[in-house]
């Protein structure tokens, strides 16, 4: 091989292996720490950047996306002394790469064991009861610790989640035997009140039906009386209008003739139905004087017209 292209094959391969080393492309959302010497030197952003060779390197690399650790299950021991297994997601986001890099370790690890530890404390204050309502409170409880420990981390921890909260299988059954009491329970208000309502309405409705019926005979009397007092009133006028109308005839010329021939008529009528209906015969002292009677009738007559 001709020397003069061996070193220019080497001289190629030395240009790669320095670009490679120096040419360092960032990704968006991503931030890498470089150290020159192993020492802390500069954080590269998102984009295209030339380091130094065989001195600079890219130390870490993190991502500022949120992201998101699982908790795993652990035993926690509620106040009133029950065992209940809990898991939960934090949510972190690194907010200062060289704080993340220099400050801890490995800050998920070390934020889900401080939000094991958290939740352990926050769960042994409050009852079996109030762990399944209190879990706003749990959140808040982890995130707090967390975000006052991690600001030496560089990170931000976003929220909390507890994802289930599993209570031994003997306090879920005292816990399903309650429910079902409390059921039984609400069912046989519900019964009893409905029982209640349907005897108020019943006797609601018995009053309504008394009152409406005592009303509707108290209109029926008031109708009857007025009805009765009406015809009373008819009658008596009928009656004075008659009177004032036989009055009228007996001042007019003949009046009084057919006044003696009408109340003899009714006397001789009314002798002859008194005899044919009465088992007891009732005789004038003397039968021969109609005339008398008639007479006497006629007299009265007179009296009143004159009074007139």
């Amino acid at each position: 091989m001709n020397p003069s292209l061996f070193a220019v094959i080497i001289l190629a391969v030395l240009v790669v292996v320095v670009l490679l080393k120096t040419a360092v492309i960032v990704p968006q959302k991503y931030e890498y720490i470089v150290e020159r010497l192993g020492k802390y030197s500069r954080t590269l952003g998102a984009g295209f950047h030339i380091l130094i060779p065989f001195l600079d390197r890219v130390a870490y690399r993190f991502m500022l996306k949120e992201e998101v650790v699982n908790i795993p299950s652990q035993t926690c021991i509620t106040k009133d002394n029950v065992t209940v297994d809990v898991d939960g997601l934090i949510y972190l986001q690194v907010q200062d790469s060289k704080l993340a890099a220099y400050g801890i370790n490995d800050y998920k690890l070390a934020a889900a064991q401080l939000a094991q530890t958290t939740l352990r404390s926050a769960v042994g204050r409050i009852d079996l009861d109030k762990t399944f309502e209190e879990r706003e409170s749990i959140n808040a409880t982890v995130v707090q610790a967390i975000d006052e420990a991690a600001q030496s981390w560089g990170i931000k921890l976003l929220r909390y989640e507890v994802s289930d909260i599993i209570p031994p299988q003997s306090v879920k059954q005292a816990m399903e035997a309650q429910m079902t009491a409390e059921r039984s329970k609400r069912a046989e208000i519900a019964r009893s009140e409905g029982e209640r309502q349907s005897t108020i309405n019943r006797a609601e409705g018995e009053r309504q039906d008394a009152i409406l019926k005592s009303e509707g005979e108290k209109q029926r009397m008031i109708n009857e009386a007025e009805g009765r007092a009406a015809q009373i009133l008819a009658v008596a006028e009928a009656t004075a209008s008659g009177l004032r109308l036989i009055a009228d005839q007996l001042r007019q010329d003949g009046g009084m003739e057919a006044a003696n021939l009408r109340v003899a008529e009714q006397y001789v009528a009314e002798f002859g139905r008194i005899a044919k209906e009465s088992t007891t015969l009732i005789v004038p002292n003397n039968t021969s004087d109609v005339a008398g009677m008639v007479a006497q009738a006629m007299a009265t007559l007179s009296t009143v017209k004159q009074h007139r």
